[in-house]
């Protein structure tokens, strides 16, 4: 393995400072709960290692989510970036090929450049509204393809497939004999329609998700990977006792609390969140130096900005940091052109929300 440290973990606020920080529109998550916020306390647990596939009660409230899934076909892992890390190396090697739908999770893409196998990306355009082409898709393949991986709700455009994509994608990883990952961590947040888990559909499917960015608790690293063929589920669980045995006992504790109330939880989310993706689009639609592609899912968004040739971005990123105390996700982040920027408006509240927005109008102009 040959590890290098993403950029979006070198330059995340965390990294920066939160203190230095005034308008955060960096986050990708809504804001991070605390235990009170959650109407939950801790129960006096014994605090043992837990079942290696994870707490049973936790499988069983994952699994009932969708028709098709049993307990035994989740594996509950350290946040999905840990379920992303197993599934990449159990079945990629230098051998390997993989196709990565791009922009996507930089872990998704810097773990298998890690493992050193061959990567092929199939590019979102903006003025496709990031849409899937799934032909692409199909035309990156290679004989020794073992890996398709998407998101969806995309990370951070925040566009979503639809059901006829998605099972083309899977009817592809069948004929293929490849598995195809979808990386569902923003799932819960879609607006309107929302899609079945790929494991649901196809054994060839593998889910990924976890309670940090729509649940706002990524301090318990919870995560899990869903997939309905026993075999390589058995290969998962392997990955997953040599790197940590098992998970902790006290965040499974909370996340089964948080699962348990997530309807109640949800119902009154989402349309707060869809009130902040207007807040969004009334900027965007009163700024003519920016675009985007309104999101259908999540609370990131992915705009454009519109500024003549010989702009100098990485002066606006500075000053925008610098002057306004305003942070953003630059197109970097995702080796995209600085053009573009990743936005959440989930985690500020709507006052600094709509103060980061007039921020950035502010530095475009200075």
């Amino acid at each position: 393995m040959n590890y290098t440290r993403m950029v979006i973990e070198k330059e995340a606020p965390e990294e920066y400072g939160y203190d230095r920080i005034r308008y955060n529109l960096s986050e990708s998550s809504i804001a991070d709960q605390k235990l009170s916020d959650i109407g939950l306390s801790l129960p006096d647990l014994t605090l043992f290692y837990g079942e290696h596939r994870g707490d049973r009660e936790l499988r069983g409230l994952i699994a009932a989510q969708d028709a098709g899934i049993a307990p035994d076909d989740v594996l509950v892992t350290a946040g999905a970036a840990g379920a992303l890390f197993i599934i990449a190396t159990s079945l990629l090697s230098a051998s390997d090929h993989l196709v990565v739908i791009r922009p996507n999770y930089a872990t998704n893409i810097e773990t298998p450049r890690a493992i050193g196998c061959a990567i092929s990306f199939v590019d979102l355009a903006f003025d496709e509204s990031f849409a899937i082409d799934v032909e692409r898709v199909k035309a990156a393949m290679r004989p020794n393809t073992k890996l398709i991986n998407v998101t969806c709700p995309h990370n951070p455009t925040g566009t979503m497939m639809s059901r006829t994509e998605l099972d083309a994608l899977v009817a592809l990883a069948e004929a293929s004999g490849c598995h195809l990952l979808v990386d569902e961590t923003y799932r819960d947040l879609s607006y309107g329609r929302r899609l079945p888990s790929a494991a649901s559909l196809s054994k060839k499917a593998i889910s990924v998700s976890s309670l940090s960015k729509a649940f706002g608790i990524p301090g318990i690293r919870i995560g899990w990977l869903i997939t309905r063929d026993a075999a390589l589920q058995e290969t998962f669980l392997a990955a997953k006792e040599q790197i940590g045995i098992c998970g902790s006992v006290v965040d499974e504790g909370i996340a089964r609390g948080v699962l348990e109330g997530r309807d109640a939880f949800l119902a009154k989310l989402l349309p707060e969140m869809a009130s902040r993706r207007d807040i969004v689009q009334a900027w965007i639609d009163r700024e003519p130096l920016v675009d985007w592609v309104r999101p259908d899912g999540g609370v990131v968004g992915f705009p454009r900005l519109n500024v003549e040739p010989g702009f100098d971005f990485d002066r606006f990123y500075v000053r925008l940091l610098e002057d306004h105390r305003t942070y953003v996700g630059p197109g970097q982040w995702f080796e995209m052109e600085k053009r573009f920027f990743r936005v959440g408006f989930g985690w500020p509240t709507e006052a600094d929300l709509k103060g980061g927005l007039e921020a950035i109008s502010a530095a475009l102009r200075q």
